[in-house]
C-alpha cells in the first residue's frame, strides 16, 4: 500500500501507533523521494524492532519495485505534484502481521 502523506500528518500517525502498540500490524515508512534506494534505507530500522530478518524485508521491497513500475511512476507523479511538505508513504507487514491487523479490525 502507498499513498502521499503531509509530514505532519505521518508523524503524528507515527506517534499514535507508538502509542497505541507498537508491535501490531504493518509498519509504515517513508521518504522524500521516490526512488528504490530511498525507500531501501526507510525500511533499514523496521526488521530488528519487528523480529523481521532484514534480507527478506529487503527482497520483498525489491521484488515488488521491480515488477510494478507503473504503479511506482503514478506514486512518484504524485509525490511531485504534492510538493516539498509530502512523504512518499508505503505499508509493510508479513502474512501474520496483516492477518492479525485485519483479525482486530473485525474483531
Amino acid at each position: 500500500m502507498w499513498g502521499v502523506s503531509p509530514i505532519l500528518h505521518f508523524f503524528n500517525h507515527q506517534q499514535e501507533r507508538a502509542i497505541d502498540d507498537p508491535r501490531k500490524g504493518a509498519e509504515y515508512v517513508a521518504t522524500y523521494e521516490c526512488t528504490l534506494d530511498a525507500f531501501l534505507q526507510s525500511v533499514e530500522p523496521v526488521p530488528p524492532s519487528r523480529g523481521w530478518e532484514l534480507d527478506e524485508v529487503v527482497d520483498t521491497v525489491i521484488h515488488y519495485w521491480m515488477n510494478n513500475a507503473e504503479g511506482i511512476q503514478h506514486w512518484k507523479e504524485c509525490l511531485d505534484r504534492a510538493g516539498n511538505d509530502n512523504l512518499l508513504v508505503a505499508r509493510l507487514a508479513d502474512v501474520k502481521a496483516l492477518k492479525a491487523e485485519f483479525d482486530a479490525l473485525l474483531g
